[in-house]
């Protein structure tokens, strides 16, 4: 099949919506389409610091690749979390990354920075569980303490509708009501945005390939039987014979987001007595986890001249 708009052979056969693209066009829809939703939801500005936290995958490379292009001002954070030769590998691909568009990249180690990697630490908090507030902490405080205006994660349309798909599924109202591709930025909450959040991880797939792109294709080996990919394997299934569900099932819950607000309890933060970000308690539940006695300070140290 030739593409749509010039006579070259196709690179991507799109289902919603139905076209064939060739490499050349298809980056420029790609590109096009994130621009688009930057404005569209009013993510980010040209005067802001913004911070992209990177993996090694394929989402997070390909965001920051393309606002970068776009002419952004980034940095990238990769958090190493200690899982052996799975972190390893993955911080190898970050820094490959971030060499590729001449980014910034900080690098965070959680087992030198707290004794432990991700999934030897002793709780009765499952492992994805406290692996989330560990990474949301880290990212949000090195954030803050360092000026950044704004966290940029990689997050797509699939991430969005099963997210969306599930919290509906158990009747999670607190999280329905803040989903979105920006949550802004309050007090020590810095602002994070999805500038992913209206292309398919198919299309992320195909724009890393035809670009050149190399990522982590392995998943986390903690992540395996998790529920979000059974809900993911059922809207693809439902994609497959209805193109455009998710886009259409992602911007309906965006109209009808308000109905789940009513729902939020108002929580009064306080300040974590170990180090003094937002806490629903006296600890936060970074601290409470690790079980900090002091503050970590994230703050990047200024590069000696050895001349």
């Amino acid at each position: 099949m030739k593409c749509k708009f010039c006579e070259k052979k196709a690179f991507i056969k799109l289902h919603y919506p139905k076209m064939y693209l060739c490499r050349e066009h298809f980056i420029e829809y790609f590109e096009r389409k994130v621009k688009r939703t930057i404005e569209k939801y009013k993510l980010l500005k040209r005067d802001e610091r913004i911070l992209v936290v990177v993996s090694g995958g394929k989402d997070s490379a390909v965001v920051s690749y393309v606002l970068k292009k776009l002419g952004y001002n980034i940095e990238c954070l990769y958090i190493n979390l200690g899982i052996g030769e799975y972190s390893a590998k993955s911080e190898e691909y970050a820094k490959k990354q971030c060499e590729m568009i001449n980014a910034k990249l900080h690098i965070v180690r959680v087992r030198e920075l707290l004794g432990a990697g991700i999934g030897e630490l002793k709780t009765s908090r499952p492992t994805c569980s406290y692996c989330g507030i560990t990474k949301r902490y880290i990212f949000n405080k090195f954030a803050y303490d360092n000026g950044f205006d704004v966290i940029v994660t990689g997050h797509n349309l699939d991430d969005e509708a099963s997210f969306i798909f599930g919290n509906i599924m158990n009747w999670n109202t607190q999280y329905l009501a803040k989903q979105g591709p920006l949550l802004p930025g309050e007090g020590k909450f810095v602002k994070k945005v999805k500038p992913l959040y209206e292309v398919t991880e198919r299309e992320v797939v195909a724009y890393a390939l035809a670009v050149g792109i190399d990522y982590m294709v392995e998943e986390c080996p903690h992540a395996r039987g998790a529920t979000t990919l059974s809900y993911k394997e059922i809207l693809n299934d439902m994609e497959e014979k209805r193109p455009g569900t998710k886009i259409n099932f992602v911007k309906g819950y965006l109209r009808k987001r308000h109905l789940f607000e009513q729902e939020i309890e108002e929580v009064e933060f306080k300040e974590c007595k170990v180090c003094g970000m937002p806490a629903l308690g006296e600890k936060c539940s970074f601290c409470k986890v690790w079980r900090l006695e002091k503050p970590i300070d994230f703050r990047i140290k200024p590069q000696i001249s050895s001349t």
